[in-house]
């Protein structure tokens, strides 16, 4: 009956895994196959996906099919989500390892991983009804719609993600290494931030890196508060390198991101046999090929700090 037991529970974990693995090839094999569809069309071109500035795929218009618009628009949302989540973050985790006495700590970090739990919609309504507003009190260049809203709600919805896991690492420091500062003389301070935080930063920039890609991968507070304009202007000459980039990189307007397009494609206005449907699979694609590579960043960042101990 035992081994009976132990082969079931074996055969069950086999199975699971065997789930997980037969799902990411799937996935991987409908992008790759409506991505290749995508570039078979004839109005479509590789080049222009790969280098082109223009992102103009809807019907009854010039279409243009550059992809660097989107994935600038996502890396300026990610920026101003990380500006946020990250500093804060760290702060809040050292607060917590460190400083917070044990009663504090154990209210104050599950209600900030409650945050976590939050649906996206809401944070995405939230950017626009409270968010949006209080910008445009403080410039009223801000529109209704704009990429600084989107990315403060992002970096709110991420904060959990980069404190509970950096805590959780600088909680891992082993207590010798505090102590051995101490007898040396070292203030709290400069034990938390030359002793502990380097100790940890394994575990830090993993949950950077995680938050980052949590950021990249978010749809729809991007796609309630930062609009549907994909924009990057084209350096034209005697043009400053400062005016370009204030024009292309504005966070007071609006700006779309990779998976808020693939939202606007899917609402059922663009037919499904058109380069517009296809499209969304190209762009998908690009996104896995980020998050992957992201992904592959950590790891070996994660690698090259990894602090052991005994």
């Amino acid at each position: 009956m035992r081994v009976f037991i132990e082969g079931s529970i074996k055969a069950s974990l086999i199975f699971c895994s065997t789930i997980s693995i037969v799902t990411t090839i799937a996935i991987i094999g409908v992008l790759a196959h409506e991505a290749a569809h995508f570039f078979t069309l004839d109005e479509v071109s590789f080049g222009e996906f790969i280098t082109g500035t223009q992102w103009n795929p809807l019907l009854g218009a010039e279409k243009h099919f550059g992809i660097w618009p989107l994935i600038c628009g996502t890396f300026l949302v990610t920026g101003v989500a990380m500006f946020v989540a990250i500093p804060f973050g760290l702060i809040t985790a050292l607060y917590l390892s460190e400083y917070a006495p044990r009663r504090v700590r154990s209210i104050l970090k599950p209600v900030l991983e409650v945050l976590a739990g939050i649906p996206t919609v809401v944070y995405g309504f939230f950017a626009l009804t409270v968010i949006t507003p209080f910008l445009q009190t403080m410039y009223d260049g801000f529109d209704i719609y704009n990429v600084m809203s989107a990315g403060l709600a992002v970096g709110i919805m991420c904060l959990p993600i980069v404190t509970s896991l950096s805590e959780d690492a600088l909680q891992a420091v082993p207590r010798s290494l505090r102590e051995g500062a101490y007898g040396l003389g070292a203030t709290k301070f400069d034990v938390s931030v030359k002793v502990v935080t380097p100790a940890g930063l394994s575990g830090i920039v993993a949950a950077s890196l995680l938050a980052i890609a949590r950021a990249v991968g978010e749809t729809m507070i991007v796609a309630l508060a930062a609009g549907n304009l994909a924009r990057i202007l084209t350096f034209q000459d005697g043009q400053s390198l400062w005016n370009w980039a204030q024009s292309s990189f504005n966070v007071t307007g609006q700006g779309q991101t990779m998976t808020a397009y693939m939202v606007q494609i899917f609402l059922g206005d663009a037919s499904n046999f058109g380069p517009e449907y296809y499209s969304a699979y190209a762009v998908a694609a690009t996104l896995f090929i980020i998050t992957f590579i992201i992904t592959l960043i950590g790891t070996i960042i994660r690698r090259r700090f990894r602090e052991v101990y005994e």
